[in-house]
């Protein structure tokens, strides 16, 4: 029986014999480079068009010093939130000839500096998204991963970062339910780890302040579906008609386990969530939400980190978005009460 002949794959030094020049002159033509006689990269491009050559990425990126590959740190990709950044980065690097590579820590803040150093190691930089690390372990880490762009954190050695407002969006939402009636306010607070739910307690903390008349209270939740339907027992307890949930995800849950125990949104409860995730629009009633710039954060991630890949630095190392407020059928006029 007769072997079939296996194709030989067409190397570098096929492309080189063929147009009459050195390896190192073909490198430099398929990697772009400009210092080759153009009448020379013409004719190597040619014989390569012919003999369908294709340079090895892995050898390429070695020969070049980088991978044109960057790493992302999340805490939950499960999180549509984190998808929406997810696809602003992966676009935007896209579009400049870069892939992306995705670790998810899954919420466990122990794993994210392995991870994050691991990301690190296979790329050119990495974004780390909403990092649930205390501070002293991020500025201790921080120097190792360089470059690196930072998202809803901040580094004590002035890595760029983008970050958004969490404490004025949360006080607008009470705001709103306040001008609805609503006296008395629950939080659905998140992990306590997470930056953006310190800084969602901090707008809380200057709303009392300035609203002595109202009642919010807190109570630990989640950052899940899940944690927002196991609420729903809890939430009807605790007597508040305005309701603020941590995310939108925790909303929904509660939305959820609402309806199960017979209560009316927003004819007994208000609910808010946060973050304006695209399924918030579709529940059942609709969610008044108060919507973070989830892909713009992800694009200009990208951006800043490309400048860095460049050599230069950003012209805005800090960036800090508003959030806007999205009224939908979740809020309505405060029931009436007992007084107080």
């Amino acid at each position: 029986m007769q072997k079939r002949a296996v194709a030989r794959r067409v190397g570098i030094a096929d492309v080189a014999a063929q147009a009459g020049v050195s390896l190192a002159t073909v490198s430099r033509v398929m990697n772009g480079s400009f210092t080759v006689d153009p009448t020379i990269a013409a004719r190597v491009r040619s014989v390569a068009g012919e003999l369908k050559y294709q340079a090895n990425p892995v050898g390429r990126s070695l020969a070049r010093g980088k991978t044109e590959t960057i790493g992302i740190l999340v805490p939950d990709l499960a999180n549509p939130m984190f998808q929406a950044v997810l696809h602003g980065l992966s676009s935007a690097a896209a579009e400049d000839g870069y892939r992306v590579l995705i670790a998810d820590s899954s919420e466990t803040s122990s794993e994210e500096s392995i991870l994050a150093a691991e990301a690190r190691r296979r790329g050119d930089g990495v974004v780390l998204c909403a990092p649930r690390m205390n501070e002293a372990e991020l500025n201790e880490l921080a120097p190792s991963l360089q470059p690196m762009v930072l998202i809803n954190r901040n580094a004590s050695d002035g890595t760029p970062s983008l970050s958004v407002d969490y404490a004025q969006g949360i006080q607008e939402l009470a705001e709103h339910l306040v001008e609805l009636g609503h006296r008395r306010l629950l939080f659905l607070s998140g992990p306590e780890t997470s930056a953006s739910n310190r800084l969602r307690l901090l707008g809380l903390d200057s709303f009392r302040a300035s609203h002595p008349a109202v009642e919010v209270s807190l109570e630990q939740c989640g950052f899940s579906f899940a944690s927002g339907y196991d609420a729903a027992s809890l939430v009807v307890a605790s007597g508040a008609t305005g309701v603020m949930a941590f995310n939108d995800l925790v909303a929904m849950g509660l939305l959820s386990g609402l309806h199960e125990q017979g209560v009316s949104v927003p004819q007994d409860l208000s609910v808010t969530g946060f973050d304006d995730i695209p399924f918030a629009a579709y529940t059942s009633p609709p969610l008044t939400t108060a919507a973070v710039p989830l892909t713009m954060l992800g694009e200009q991630a990208w951006h800043r980190l490309h400048q860095l890949l460049q050599g230069s630095v950003p012209e805005e190392p800090e960036t800090i978005f508003r959030t806007e407020i999205q009224v939908r059928g979740s809020t309505g006029p405060a029931r009436s009460l007992p007084a107080m």
